[in-house]
């Protein structure tokens, strides 16, 4: 019998989330989508598809017959709505996946540590951004200590919904944590550039990582074994090109302002391209992709724990 699961959040993600969880999982049963607007599409979606659904958020589904049965709920909202959400749901012994960046449970990248956390009561994705980037920084933290990463992500303004844009701040905070506790560098800078040119471009994402000195071969090596790691659940996730390494000596040090100090070692340049599987938005919208994707790993390891 699947477990049956609920999504907060009728825009983008929570869309494109439910049509991943009713084509894709063997375990996961859709129960309801939650809204706030009666007309978004994401609802209209849902009810043509027999999913139950209200538009009324978080009240709305404790009202929905189906509630008691619903085991897991996504959250795909905001970081200040989910707050108050994840305090009613507690009060009914729901698990949750929290797709915003809130950070309230502890940070969950699947081929990082996504066996670490399946029995909290609330998992964190940390952002799509991190869900693209983390995964590199572990990579290269697995063979040389990374005493700076910093990530850049790129998305088209398309696939950014109001709930992304309402994150910003949120986006580069949590993301920047994650970067240094799951990640592994001693610190993390994150950035994210919303692109409105047209056409929409994919999602891309460039890894700087300032680390001790180690052979390149084994670094390369790691980053291309956590690569294939990734998309044996976002099959659009790839280095755009080789994995590029320059060697800074203590006679040409470069400065970190944000650690404020001046740094000698290794510098590795990661390049990523994130394409969507189309499930709901056109394929440029990776960032959404592998958030989804990320969250419906999870679940399903949560319902296999």
């Amino acid at each position: 019998m699947k477990t049956k699961v609920a999504i907060i959040g009728s825009g983008n993600i929570g869309t494109d989330l439910m049509m991943k969880v009713m084509r894709l999982s063997d375990t996961l049963e859709m129960a309801a989508l939650i809204g706030v607007d009666p007309d978004s599409d994401g609802l209209s979606r849902a009810r043509r598809m027999g999913v139950a659904t209200s538009a009324e958020g978080i009240a709305g589904l404790v009202a929905l017959p189906a509630f008691k049965d619903i085991e897991i709920v996504f959250d795909a909202t905001s970081a200040a709505a989910h707050k108050e959400h994840d305090r009613i749901l507690r009060q009914h012994g729901k698990r949750v996946v929290d797709l915003t960046p809130a950070a309230i449970g502890p940070y969950t990248i699947p081929p990082v540590n996504g066996l670490a956390n399946l029995k909290s009561s609330n998992v964190n994705m940390v952002t799509c951004g991190g869900q693209a980037t983390i995964p590199i920084v572990a990579a290269i933290s697995r063979v040389a200590k990374v005493h700076y990463a910093e990530i850049v992500a790129s998305i088209a303004s398309k696939s950014a919904g109001p709930g992304t844009r309402a994150n910003i701040d949120e986006f580069t905070e949590t993301t920047a944590r994650a970067i240094e506790v799951v990640g592994g560098a001693a610190r993390g800078k994150a950035i994210i550039v919303l692109n409105p040119a047209e056409p929409p471009v994919i999602m891309r994402d460039t890894v700087y990582c300032l680390c001790a000195p180690a052979e390149t071969s084994a670094i390369e090596s790691s980053i291309q074994a956590m690569v294939s790691e990734v998309q044996t659940y976002v099959p659009g996730y790839r280095l755009k090109q080789a994995v590029q390494f320059e060697r800074i000596g203590d006679n040409d040090r470069l400065f970190i302002p944000d650690m404020d100090e001046a740094f000698a070692g290794l510098k590795v340049s990661v390049f990523l391209e994130v394409e969507g599987a189309a499930h709901y938005l056109p394929s440029y919208a990776g960032n959404l992709d592998i958030m989804t994707s990320a969250a419906l790993r999870t679940a399903e390891r949560i319902v296999q724990a």
